[in-house]
């Protein structure tokens, strides 16, 4: 964009229209600013990764999006599957521990004591 010379008068002789058209272009640069520095911060941040999908290639800055949505979508996915691991899990051993207890009380209630109820008892107890 060339360089322009604008007379500025003083803003108090400016009607709003003037001020919006003399504010717009410093806006829109701001904003593109705001919008390339978090770009160039998503590149640094994920840099390891470009690197291994695309090394030694200047990559553009719909690349460097679209390769991060495509990193946090994996990253999301992964983070499912622990999450159901875990939960599983955690429901084995919840149901592990509940039908121990049912089997120590079902044992319990028999006064006799066989040498398979304590060999059971005593292997729950490990």
């Amino acid at each position: 964009m060339a360089p322009s010379t604008v007379f500025m008068e003083p803003d108090n002789l400016l009607t709003p229209k003037e001020k919006n058209k003399l504010r717009k272009p410093v806006v829109e640069k701001m904003r593109r600013d705001r919008i390339n520095s978090s770009i160039e911060q998503l590149k640094l941040l994920l840099e390891k990764e470009f690197q291994r999908h695309q090394p030694n290639s200047k990559l553009e800055k719909a690349d460097i999006l679209e390769m991060t949505v495509s990193y946090l979508k994996q990253q999301s996915q992964l983070q499912i599957k622990r999450s159901f691991h875990k939960s599983s899990q955690f429901d084995f051993r919840e149901g592990y521990s509940r039908c121990l207890q049912e089997a120590f009380h079902f044992l319990s209630l028999h006064k006799v004591r066989t040498e398979t109820q304590t060999k059971l008892l005593s292997h729950f107890q490990k």
